[in-house]
């Protein structure tokens, strides 16, 4: 399982506790993450990968290049890079997979930028609310993402966070929402009808990408 995210990418496998991560960031090409990767796992076992990736993806395929990351993410050959099977879902995504517990679920990334994806009775439907407009000409992403916290302070950021989430639990009649990334744990409180997911989440998720659907 790779985690890949703004700042760090996590790896992780199935028959193992710990969690190996090393630095992504702008200059971050997939051809170096799969070198890194492979540095990082030599001796480890696996027999599939999966990707949770840090940008839209259809039919297991990216669409467009990362905010945050390098270029040459477009059609670069993931399964050859690996010489594995591969499964490739945006970030969020896996990580949903990975925290849901049945009904209507919403799930929100606070990272680097902000991931969402939503799980509707066992069906997937990764999103991308990043950059939709929300307020003052900003992204909900502007304001709930790194950029936010680090523009507005963390007592600012936590209320557009519990706005953010009441506004699209609302909107999209999520019975709860999950909130996963790196700068939840900052929050000392959780909205209304709000979880914490977990770190080991997303290497849930990745197993479960190799399953026809969520139970």
């Amino acid at each position: 399982m790779l985690d890949v995210g703004g700042t760090h990418v996590k790896i992780g496998v199935s028959n193992r506790k710990d969690v190996v991560k090393f630095e992504s960031g702008p200059t971050l090409t997939p051809a170096a993450m799969v070198d890194q990767v492979k540095n990082a796992t030599a001796g480890w076992k696996y027999d599939a990968v999966a990707i949770g990736y840090p940008g839209p993806v259809l039919h297991g395929r990216p669409v467009a290049e990362p905010h945050n990351l390098g270029v040459g993410w477009l059609g670069f050959d993931f399964q050859k890079g690996f010489g594995k099977p591969v499964e490739l879902v945006n970030d969020a995504a896996m990580q949903a997979l990975g925290s849901y517990e049945g009904g209507r679920m919403l799930f929100l990334g606070l990272g680097t930028g902000l991931g969402s994806a939503m799980i509707v009775d066992g069906d997937l439907e990764p999103m991308e609310l990043a950059h939709l407009p929300y307020k003052k000409g900003r992204t909900y992403e502007d304001y709930v993402g790194l950029r936010g916290l680090e523009r507005l302070g963390k007592k600012r950021w936590a209320r557009h966070v519990f706005a953010v989430v009441e506004k699209l639990k609302a909107a999209l009649e999520a019975d709860y929402v999950v909130l996963g990334g790196g700068n939840a744990k900052l929050l000392r409180e959780l909205p209304p009808g709000a979880r914490l997911g977990e770190n080991s989440n997303a290497l849930k998720g990745g197993i479960r990408l190799f399953q026809q659907r969520v139970k």
